[in-house]
């Protein structure tokens, strides 16, 4: 019988079934479209072997005046300033106690009681102790001096932890020790540490768009809501803001030995914002951006409250004749949920609208300019500049603006729309991949808190979507190193998390990607037929060590568009395959091609069938 080419239709089409994607790709992971061609997605390895504390939801990459590359990394527990292999903790400090701690401990058990007044700690805060001598048994001074994550908050004057010894092992207290700790304890607090769910009610700090407006209930401090870093260097140096916190400056001439400080206390300070929703540094003009801000005056938070410095000066913020600082007020909606730098401008996203904020010089320094009345952004991080449009994805639609505002026709909406978890929208993310011109973004589904753990992906040169699974927290397309960073997303109490470069070789970090893409169904006729399959003739490229390398064919078949298609026949394809015989008959057939091993990558080229058309048995 004459062989029969099929030419499937490029991307994935998931907007209807199995049966309307005829000739089309239905399903995939690990997949990406290239010149309409599906191939493997590059593979993944460990920056460095060293791991960092908590779910990583910032990655901000940038390059000193001595070319000493450095990575901001913000998580849910600490932030981290990356040199080298090295993840420095710069977490601030955010109070400190001089000779005003006190320790209780019971016999038989590792759990020790503090006493500080007003210590204003949450659960899984940090506090490095010194100063404290021993209480008379197994808990030394050597246990009781250094850090430690507070373990629970009884009481506003009391916390608890863990005694450890300096391997991390934990020490049991015996009858002797009765002391207190000394006269002289000092305690160092970090920031509080941040939530790795979002936490649903009222009030701007707690329901992800601003449930009730603001002012309508107690809102939620930032220790107390899903973690989010915004960042941004200021020359050489670090700017970084937890979403509802403070900002915070790292002076990289102090080293990475150095902890970020508040910007209210840089020299020079006056009006800095005490509170903010994200910061920036506008690329033209070198201007401070805090969204969602306090105004002068207060130190409440006006979520729709927009702030800048004045020019090329992080820590001077009040408007004078003589300086460029000042400040508007967005006019709709609850909210800023986040911003973005596009080309010669910043879009800032409310819950209810876009703005374009345009550098205009003197003597109002920024002109605001309404963009959108009907479209946000689903999450502060859900937009992305890719070679100068900006990519969004908002609570029903992806858009694109590359000077007014677009959707894109998608054909996975309603695949990612209907099983995305809206609870935990705030973790979704965008994420651009410069060198294969696609811009991703991880969402969370399921329900409950649930973490990332699928993607949607659009090829912006081709107009091509593909989908998949892949738990990431936070990416970057690193603009000083030549392979993209991301990510993972472990439980950020106690787990250890890591940073990977991607699109690194093929492998999952050594251990093998299962990648595959299946067909809709194909039929002969309208499905009016029955068809038969005889043989495969493969067309597959093959890259990395190919000596093993090795696709699996699987045909499937149905005689009815509802009903589920079963096995009807697999074939392992190799370098040295000519031609795979089968035997599958059925109405429909659906073409499924995968693979698992490990150190190889491919791309699919042509498929060529030995079909023809045959009648019930």
């Amino acid at each position: 019988m004459p062989l029969a080419k099929i030419q499937f239709a490029p991307g994935v089409n998931k907007e209807g079934t199995e049966y309307t994607a005829d000739s089309g790709w239905f399903d995939s992971d690990k997949i990406r479209f290239r010149q309409g061609r599906p191939e493997k997605i590059g593979g993944w390895q460990k920056y460095s072997q060293n791991h960092f504390l908590g779910v990583c939801r910032s990655i901000h990459d940038w390059a000193s005046l001595e070319t000493i590359k450095y990575i901001g990394l913000g998580t849910n527990l600490k932030f981290y300033v990356n040199e080298g292999n090295v993840f420095n903790d710069v977490t601030p400090i955010r109070a400190t106690t001089t000779n005003g701690i006190t320790f209780a401990a019971t016999d038989g058990s590792s759990v020790i009681t503090a006493t500080d007044s007003n210590h204003g700690c949450v659960v899984n805060d940090f506090v490095t102790i010194s100063g404290a001598v021993s209480l008379g048994g197994l808990i030394t001074a050597t246990v009781l001096n250094q850090e430690y994550q507070i373990a629970s908050v009884p009481t506003a004057s009391t916390y608890t932890i863990v005694a450890k010894d300096a391997a991390g092992d934990a020490v049991v207290a015996n009858s002797s020790d009765t002391g207190n700790g000394g006269s002289g304890v000092d305690g160092a607090y970090q920031i509080n540490t941040g939530l790795n769910a979002v936490v649903q009610g009222s009030g701007w700090g707690a329901n992800a768009w601003g449930s009730g407006g603001f002012g309508s209930a107690t809102s939620i401090a930032s220790g107390g809501q899903l973690r989010l870093y915004s960042q941004d260097n200021f020359g050489e140096d670090l700017l970084f803001n937890p979403r509802g916190g403070g900002i915070y400056y790292w002076d990289e001439s102090s080293g990475t030995s150095a902890r970020a400080v508040n910007v209210t206390a840089l020299g020079g300070a006056s009006d800095a914002p005490v509170v903010a929703l994200q910061v920036m540094v506008s690329d033209i003009d070198q201007h401070v951006i805090a969204f969602g801000t306090n105004p002068i005056g207060s130190s409440n938070i006006d979520p729709l409250f927009v702030r800048f410095s004045d020019q090329e000066n992080v820590a001077d913020w009040t408007p004078r004749a003589t300086n460029t600082a000042g400040g508007v007020r967005i006019n709709s909606g609850s909210q800023i949920i986040g911003a973005v730098q596009a080309r010669q401008e910043i879009l800032i996203f409310t819950d209810a609208s876009i703005h374009s904020m345009r550098f205009s010089g003197a003597p109002f320094t920024f002109q605001f300019q309404t963009l959108s009345t009907d479209v946000s952004m689903i999450s502060p991080k859900a937009a992305v500049n890719a070679r100068g449009s900006v990519y969004f994805m908002d609570k029903g639609n992806f858009y694109v603006y590359n000077g007014s505002v677009q959707p894109l026709p998608c054909s996975v909406k309603d695949h990612v729309y209907s099983n995305l978890n809206a609870d935990q929208e705030f973790k979704i993310f965008a994420a651009e991949n410069n060198a294969f011109s696609e811009v991703t973004w991880f969402y969370p589904i399921g329900t409950g808190n649930t973490e990332i753990t699928n993607y949607v992906t659009f090829n912006y040169a081709e107009n091509l979507w593909s989908v998949g699974t892949l738990d990431r927290g936070a990416w970057a397309d690193a603009s000083t190193r030549t392979k993209p960073l991301a990510s993972t997303v472990f439980d950020g109490n106690t787990d250890q998390n890591y940073l990977y470069n991607h699109e690194v070789g093929h492998d999952d970090d050594g251990q093998a990607i299962t990648a595959f893409v299946e067909s809709g169904d194909l039929e002969i006729g309208d499905g009016e037929r029955f068809m038969m399959l005889n043989r495969i003739i493969p067309d597959f490229s093959f890259s990395g060590e190919t000596g093993d390398a090795s696709m699996d064919l699987t045909v499937k078949g149905s005689n009815y568009p509802l009903e589920t298609p079963s096995t009807l026949a697999t074939a392992t394809v190799t370098n040295n395959t000519q031609a795979s015989d089968i035997r599958a008959r059925a109405r429909h057939t659906v073409i499924r091609v995968e693979s698992s091993g490990v150190g190889y990558g491919w791309r699919l080229g042509g498929l060529r069938f030995d079909m023809r058309q045959d009648g019930r048995r």
